[in-house]
């Protein structure tokens, strides 16, 4: 999960272990202009734009024409985003435009930074009231990456980042955000993860995760207790989105004195809590309730 700093009377911070740093992006990785570009992926990034403006699609031609290109040339690349689900075309018209997988991946970015939106205040309010870090995270391709961070006013600073990534098995968002997860979906990223253990604490069975995982789903909260780092503890619950699919979750991170055995279960009604009202931002019904509605949850003052 990441290990913490200390803020001293005179503002000094003091990071545990010592070698760690922030993370630096790699020498020459952004705007490197002396790296290659692909002259087929800017072509076909070309003719995607040229299809934006296009309320009707556009037919092989019409685009070979427009990006100066061979009718065959521009064959190729509309046939292959065809095949990828990028493209659409219209046998009556012959006409292509963008297919259903471009609206998806709209549709995702689009939801994560309202996502991130609506969950700040919750987040502030979370780390503000427990002087602990909260975290926002989502689950990508078998890890959770921190999309938001908010420090509380303590002394002691979890040393993680916004766009950190983290395993799934052994963190508090990680294992919220999978809780939910279809036994087969879930089998495909533990095959294609694998569970690596990170010290003695860490749970690298199968069989066992998904009994922590079935607990989750009966409590509504996770916890990493040390899992993922010696002296390390966090607290995470699942949001969903108004179809209840998991799109994220949310976690307090802390120290093995901040969270303790004695404060485990109010922390995590506080979680949980924050969790639930960050869902019905995101479209989420509360079903639990009788009535079939939910109440309006304002967000923290």
């Amino acid at each position: 999960m990441g290990s913490f700093s200390q803020v001293s009377n005179h503002d000094r911070v003091l990071v545990c272990p010592a070698l760690w740093t922030e993370p630096e992006l790699e020498q020459g990785f952004v705007g490197n202009l002396k790296t290659r570009s692909v002259p087929s992926l800017e072509r076909a990034m070309t003719l995607l734009e040229l299809l934006s403006k296009s309320s009707k699609g556009m037919r092989l031609g019409d685009l070979a024409r427009s990006l100066g290109l061979a009718k065959s040339s521009t064959h190729c690349l509309l046939l292959t985003l065809e095949r990828c689900g990028y493209l659409e075309r219209n046998e009556q018209t012959h006409r292509y435009m963008f297919g259903l997988k471009f609206f998806s991946l709209a549709n995702l970015a689009i939801s994560k930074v309202k996502l991130r939106d609506e969950a700040m205040p919750f987040l502030q309010h979370l780390g503000n009231t427990s002087h602990m870090t909260a975290h926002l995270a989502i689950l990508d391709q078998g890890e959770v990456v921190i999309i938001e961070k908010v420090d509380g006013a303590g002394l002691l600073k979890v040393a993680t980042w916004v766009g950190k990534r983290m395993e799934m098995h052994c963190t508090g968002v990680g294992k919220a955000a999978i809780a939910y997860l279809p036994d087969d979906e879930l089998d495909i990223l533990i095959r294609k993860r694998g569970l690596p253990r990170h010290n003695e604490n860490t749970v690298t069975s199968a069989r066992k995760l998904k009994l922590q995982l079935a607990e989750i789903r009966k409590v509504g909260y996770s916890v990493d207790y040390e899992e993922d780092e010696v002296g390390l503890c966090c607290v995470g619950a699942p949001i969903f989105d108004h179809a209840r699919r998991v799109m994220g979750a949310i976690s307090l991170a802390g120290t093995t004195s901040q969270i303790t055995p004695d404060n485990l279960t109010s922390l995590a009604e506080k979680v949980k809590k924050a969790a639930l009202a960050i869902s019905k931002t995101m479209g989420c019904i509360d079903r639990r309730r009788s009535s079939g509605t939910a109440s309006a949850v304002g967000k923290p003052a």
